[in-house]
């Protein structure tokens, strides 16, 4: 009789000295099942960081959009400047608020996540004054991540930036932009 572990409530010793074990499996065999339940965890606990990244990234973007709006700009001014600073408060625990997942990353994919994410920051203050254009710069941005191109033109400079970003930025990118055109459309 097997009996199962529950890998998600046990501590990393009790796991090891109590990992159950086929008897028709060698030890190795059973500690590379062990590793591979373990693996999957860590995949999970990666998605997972993505996830809460990509929430910051919305509650930010929203924040930059609150900061831009028509609505703010027909307030009185001390009206508009108490929404201001409640918004500031809001962006810095937002900001204080790190997902700590390390992507292996060299120099040129530093350098060219930084272009990437330059060229991403700058649409979205362009938002405001022109959400058309925005949202155009979006699909090209969007066509750049895909490999089958829907809609248009291909921003080049942006996708030679991707290109060379590690493949989990990239995945990254891709989502970033897809809930930034999403957000375009419901917003305009």
């Amino acid at each position: 009789m097997e009996m199962e572990v529950d890998c998600q409530d046990s501590s990393p010793q009790v796991l090891v000295e109590s990992a159950p074990g086929s008897p028709n499996k060698s030890s190795k065999d059973n500690m590379l099942d062990l590793l591979d339940k373990m693996e999957l965890r860590v995949e999970r606990l990666r998605q997972e960081a993505f996830r809460l990244e990509e929430e910051k990234d919305k509650v930010l973007t929203t924040l930059v959009s609150l900061r831009n709006s028509d609505l703010l700009q027909n307030l009185p001014d001390e009206e508009c400047k108490d929404v201001l600073r409640y918004a500031d408060r809001v962006t810095m625990r937002c900001l204080s608020v790190e997902v700590p997942m390390k992507i292996e990353r060299d120099e040129s994919q530093e350098d060219s996540l930084h272009q990437v994410n330059s060229m991403i920051d700058a649409m979205v203050v362009q938002l405001r004054a022109d959400p058309i254009s925005s949202r155009q710069q979006c699909i090209t941005y969007l066509n750049a991540c895909s490999s089958s191109v829907e809609q248009g033109v291909t921003d080049k400079t942006f996708e030679a930036a991707v290109l060379s970003c590690s493949l989990d930025d990239q995945k990254h990118i891709q989502k970033r932009l897809q809930g930034l055109l999403a957000y375009i459309d419901k917003n305009t």
